[in-house]
């Protein structure tokens, strides 16, 4: 597997995950019609919270993003995004485990959502999550913390 650290966000990265984002979801934003060049990066913009954000590094480089945002009695899991070239090595899935196992100690329930037809979505179920809701667009996930964990 790829050598990768978590960094905390701050301010000056969010044009850079903005373009991120713009890569990884044009592909399921296409296919469902909604993909909007401005739109993409500037709803990155409206939602970007550092204080719950890390970047995700490989080799001293921005490789991703992944936020988690308090709500009341949950997270969510937002903003997760990474490099086309190391998605299936591994990378996603420890990411979103160092999280799970954090969550888990918390007794904290995770939600998120994910576009209708992303491959992301068989990530999160190996993870544990279960649909709760869905539209033509998004499906809605959440996850239960494991007990075992505690």
């Amino acid at each position: 597997m790829v050598d990768w650290r978590l960094r905390p966000a701050s301010t000056a990265d969010v044009e850079a995950v903005a373009e991120l984002r713009a890569v990884v979801l044009k592909a399921d934003l296409e296919r469902l019609g909604r993909y909007d060049e401005q739109r993409v990066r500037q709803r990155l913009r409206d939602g970007f919270a550092p204080a719950h954000t890390w970047t995700i590094e490989v080799n001293n480089a921005l490789a991703g993003c992944v936020a988690l945002r308090p709500a009341e009695g949950a997270y969510w899991l937002e903003h997760f995004y990474l490099a086309p070239e190391l998605q299936g090595r591994g990378v996603g899935s420890a990411v979103l485990g160092r999280l799970l196992e954090r969550c888990d100690r918390e007794g904290a329930l995770i939600r998120l959502n994910v576009l209708q037809g992303s491959p992301a979505r068989r990530l999160y179920e190996r993870h544990g999550f279960t649909v709760e809701t869905e539209d033509e667009v998004d499906v809605f996930m959440v996850r239960d913390p494991d007990p075992a964990r505690r």
